[in-house]
C-alpha cells in the first residue's frame, strides 16, 4: 500500500487516544492518530513522525499521525487501517478461488473468508507494533474483540475450517510475534487455545518506507495457509 503526500512532523503530546499535538513546519498542529493502542513506547515527545492528509467529510484534522521512528528500531508503521489494506494486496497475489474481505461467520465480522481447492479457509487480521527485545508483542492494550475474533476461529476450525489468525509485523528487524500475556491474560489464552485447535498463526514480516508498507515478498500465501 501507498501513502501520498506524506510529510514528517515531530510529536509533542497525545491528549487522549484519538488526537496527538504536532509541530509541522513550524507550526503545531492537531492530528488524528491512526490507532487506538497505548503506543506509549513509541509516541514519547521530541519523536519524529509521518502525517498524511486526513480524507473524508466532517474532519477537525486536517492530517492523520501513520508513523514514528523508534530509537534503535527505526520507523515504525502504526495506522491500524494498514495491516487489513496489505494482507488484502498480498493476498491477491495468490491462487485462490475465492477471496472475499469483511466475512460475517457467528457472531463476528471476520477479516477474510477464501476457497481454494474445496476447502474453505477464515483468516483474522492483527497489526503489531510493539517491540521488546526484537521481539513483536500483542496486543498493547486489552481487546475484547479479539477474543472474540479468536473464539470464533476456535469454533470454525472445530467445523472444518482452515482457519488463520495473521499478526502484521508493521516495523523492520522484526520475525517473530507473541501474546502480550501481561497486558491481555485473556487473548493470550485465547491465542493458545485457538492454536491447539488448529488455528495457524502467522507472522506477516513488513518492509516499511515512509510512504509504503507491504509484506515481504518472499511470502507466499498458498505456503503458509497449507
Amino acid at each position: 500500500m501507498i501513502y501520498p503526500e506524506v510529510r514528517e512532523g515531530v510529536f509533542l503530546e497525545r491528549p487522549n487516544r484519538f488526537i496527538a499535538r504536532v509541530a509541522l513546519e513550524g507550526k503545531e498542529e492537531t492530528v488524528h492518530v491512526k490507532n487506538t493502542g497505548r503506543c506509549r513506547e513509541l509516541l514519547l515527545p521530541g519523536s519524529r513522525v509521518l502525517l498524511t492528509p486526513g480524507l473524508g467529510p466532517g474532519r477537525k484534522t486536517a492530517y492523520d499521525l501513520i508513523g514514528v521512528w523508534k530509537k534503535g528500531l527505526g520507523l515504525v508503521n502504526i495506522d491500524s487501517a494498514a495491516p487489513n489494506r496489505v494482507v488484502a494486496e498480498w493476498l491477491e497475489t495468490g491462487d485462490f478461488d475465492l477471496l472475499r474481505p469483511e466475512y460475517t461467520y457467528g457472531a463476528s465480522r471476520l477479516d477474510f473468508y477464501m476457497e481454494k481447492g474445496g476447502e474453505a479457509f477464515l483468516m483474522e487480521v492483527k497489526g503489531c507494533t510493539l517491540e521488546v527485545d526484537g521481539i513483536g508483542y500483542f496486543p498493547d492494550a486489552p481487546t475484547l474483540r479479539g477474543v472474540k475474533h479468536l473464539r470464533e476461529l476456535t469454533a470454525a476450525a472445530g467445523k472444518g475450517y482452515r482457519c488463520a489468525v495473521a499478526f502484521v509485523i508493521q516495523m523492520e528487524g522484526v520475525r517473530e510475534v507473541r501474546p502480550n500475556r501481561e497486558t491481555d491474560p485473556e487473548f493470550a489464552q485465547a491465542l493458545e487455545d485457538a492454536e491447539r485447535a488448529g488455528v495457524k498463526i502467522l507472522p506477516l514480516p513488513c518492509r516499511v518506507w515512509p510512504d509504503r508498507l507491504e509484506i515481504r515478498e518472499e511470502i507466499c500465501p498458498e505456503a503458509l495457509l497449507f
